[in-house]
């Protein structure tokens, strides 16, 4: 399984000639859909989750699915079957890979802002990608990919979170906010040089790939 970032919260799942692209924003190049057979979206935030862009890859390759949360798939109205609402507790195969869902709600910004919902995808019994919220599957994860900045964590909650998941490895997703600085910073804490989480960290560059075997 090779995994590809696109920027921010876009990656890309590739398996056995199959492509699965999960979360392609408002932040993502649009050549990340380029030979896509399927696409999970979380939540409904334009950095997740751009309706342009996925109606214009539907238009391109009829076989496109998409799978997301009902919020998200009621503004997608008009590709009937294609689209696909799930929520926690659902499980589906898509491109290839199994699916699971985990999670219900976006992580909480301030009391004053309304929660939105916002589910997670465990891929093929390895892979987690939980969106913006710290959800913890009730599965083995082997790659977790880490929310590392947002107006609605600190990187001590993300130190716990990989605890609390305990992966083998994780890899830095919606980063797009941070400078050099930041990156450095929030690395270093969830690496060699923090309290310690008995997991692998790693951060790909835009574009870049990883095998994770």
């Amino acid at each position: 399984m090779q995994l590809t970032k696109f920027g921010h919260a876009c990656v890309r799942i590739e398996k056995d000639g199959r492509r699965l692209v999960v979360d392609p924003g408002g932040l993502t190049e649009p050549r990340a859909l380029d030979g896509a057979d399927a696409v999970l979206v979380t939540h409904e935030h334009f950095d997740h989750f751009c309706e342009e862009t996925l109606r214009r890859a539907a238009d391109s390759n009829p076989a496109l699915r998409i799978w997301a949360n009902p919020s998200v798939a009621g503004r997608l109205d008009g590709l009937g079957a294609r689209v696909t609402p799930v929520g926690e507790g659902d499980a589906f195969t898509a491109a290839g890979l199994d699916v699971q869902v985990y999670g219900t709600w976006h992580a909480p910004i301030h009391p004053d802002i309304p929660r939105i919902p916002n589910i997670g995808f465990l891929i093929d019994g390895a892979l987690f990608h939980p969106g913006d919220a710290l959800t913890v599957p009730d599965s083995p994860v082997d790659t977790l990919l880490l929310p590392v900045h947002g107006p609605w964590s600190t990187t001590g909650q993300l130190i716990d979170y990989v605890r609390a998941v305990a992966p083998r490895q994780s890899y830095a997703i919606h980063d797009g906010a941070l400078n050099d600085v930041g990156t450095a910073m929030i690395d270093g804490l969830l690496g060699e040089n923090g309290p310690g989480t008995g997991t692998i960290h790693h951060r790909l560059t835009a574009g870049a790939s990883a095998d994770l075997g």
